[in-house]
């Protein structure tokens, strides 16, 4: 379905739009900027769905480049083009291959500092498929535990920032078989659970891939069950800026 074009946000409308985002977790905190006089920041974290080839030696916001070739550019050029006031910075820090720990690994470098007033993450697919394919074992309490340990890390350095967790999903054909499951579903639910506890809003995604896979195949929307066709990725997009209300 098409989005209506919306007009250029005045100062009045951005702050509006930014209390929308916020919510309680962007209540005034002294000694950190507000978004209204700096820019909305969003930024993008995950594995390679959210890496989605991007030039990792591009650093500044709002270039194509930078954001790849997957929804966080389809997220940014939308509301971009819907707000050309300047008031919208975004960021992808994906790295294909990503499990939580590595996500944690970096944070510190790739994360923290951009002081996102919005941060996105979507992660868990290579947490279950590195143990069928690289030997990896983490089980799904480890995962969950150290979400929640990365969530909390979140909270304290950037108090206000508001996370949209979105839901690890695979569709089911290419490298997806009858090994995964019921492991991986056990993660979803560990994603949701994350998700309540730390506050975040939780994107679902999986329902969506479901329902629309008897309309086209599988493949259609991922080709090998995990990465998501240019359409997959419109999808993602949709359920992104529905949840973000950008």
């Amino acid at each position: 379905m098409a989005r209506p074009t919306a007009p250029p946000l005045t100062r009045r409308d951005f702050v509006a739009t930014t209390a929308a985002l916020s919510a309680a977790a962007l209540a005034r905190v002294p000694g950190r900027r507000t978004p209204s006089a700096a820019g909305l920041v969003v930024l993008f974290q995950g594995d390679s769905i959210t890496d989605a080839g991007r030039d990792r030696q591009v650093s500044e916001p709002n270039v194509a480049r930078g954001l790849g070739d997957g929804y966080p550019l389809l997220v940014g050029a939308a509301a971009l083009a819907a707000h050309p006031d300047g008031a919208l910075r975004f960021y992808n820090r994906g790295v294909s291959g990503d499990k939580v720990p590595d996500l944690t690994s970096r944070w510190a470098t790739d994360t923290l500092p951009l002081e996102p007033d919005v941060l996105s993450i979507l992660v868990g697919v290579n947490d279950f498929w590195h143990k069928l394919s690289k030997g990896y074992t983490g089980t799904v309490q480890q995962y969950e535990d150290q979400y929640v340990a990365l969530l909390e890390q979140t909270r304290r350095a950037l108090p206000r920032v508001r996370v949209l967790v979105l839901e690890p999903f695979v569709l089911r054909c290419g490298a997806v078989d009858e090994h995964w499951f019921p492991e991986f579903d056990e993660r979803r639910a560990a994603a949701r659970r994350v998700a309540q506890r730390a506050g975040a809003s939780f994107v679902p995604l999986q329902a969506v891939f479901d329902d629309l896979s008897r309309r086209a195949t599988p493949q259609y929307w991922a080709a090998d069950g995990v990465h998501p066709t240019p359409a997959g990725h419109a999808l993602i997009a949709e359920q992104w800026r529905r949840a973000a209300h950008l």
